[in-house]
């Protein structure tokens, strides 16, 4: 079937990335299988993630159709590409459908990506993960496959601005070997071993990022145990309850 947006919408965004002079650093693409299902899982630290994480498929001429929340298909613009590249909405109060939705895709070999703590973590390390992801692998009988990011925070993040302008701003992108989710097995067993691998990528991106902090008004970005000023998981914890 055709790909009448989504192709297109790479294309524009290369060049966007392009123009911006992003350096982007991919590695272990070839662990995205070349045909058949599986669920892509990321972290989440920007608004951008989606994009580059389904790059990171792109060199086995896979695309990737991320579960995003309901609201982002209805926004004017985003909605009809998000709609036209096959994404899939999820009403988080009644999320069986998109569920459904997803398991199907699955085992029509489709890459579903998941973003498992479910929203940005803003001190840029891993939140808990909810088991969704394993559950969805297990039952469609695909792997899971995980990938890290890193520096997409400094293009857009929740609390501050975009930073679209010409920055050349590095990307670093790992993607694992694939995880099995065994029918078997207890899907939150599964999902700490997920969560694990990740933290490990997450590890192998910070420690080839090209880019530490310029001075003492650049340091927002890195988390607070790597010596950076972002707020640590407590005080994101204790700024949401308050």
């Amino acid at each position: 079937m055709a790909e009448l947006v989504y192709r297109p919408v790479i294309g524009a965004a290369l060049t966007v990335f392009k123009a911006l002079d992003l350096k982007i650093d991919c590695k272990g693409s070839e662990n995205f299988p070349r045909s058949g299902g599986a669920v892509l899982v990321s972290n989440h630290i920007g608004y951008m993630d989606f994009i580059f994480a389904g790059l990171a498929a792109r060199p086995q001429k896979r695309l990737v159709r991320f579960m995003a929340k309901e609201s982002v298909f209805r926004n004017k613009i985003a909605g009809p590409l998000m709609r036209g590249m096959k994404h899939i909405p999820v009403d988080r109060k009644q999320g069986e459908a998109a569920y459904a939705h997803a398991l199907e895709s699955l085992r029509s070999g489709e890459i579903i990506g998941v973003f498992p703590e479910a929203t940005i973590s803003q001190s840029f390390t891993l939140k808990s993960f909810k088991s969704g992801a394993a559950r969805m692998a297990q039952e469609a009988g695909v792997p899971l496959i995980p990938v890290a990011l890193w520096g997409t925070q400094r293009l857009w993040t929740k609390g501050r601005s975009r930073n679209l302008k010409r920055s050349h701003i590095p990307v670093t992108i790992r993607v694992g070997e694939p995880l099995e989710a065994p029918g078997d097995q207890y899907a939150g067993a599964i999902t700490r071993r997920l969560r694990e691998r990740m933290q490990e990528l997450l590890e192998a991106a910070q420690r080839a990022y090209p880019v530490r902090p310029g001075g003492p008004n650049d340091t927002w970005w890195v988390p607070a145990h790597l010596g950076g000023t972002a707020p640590t998981p407590a005080q994101v914890r204790e700024a949401e309850a308050g």
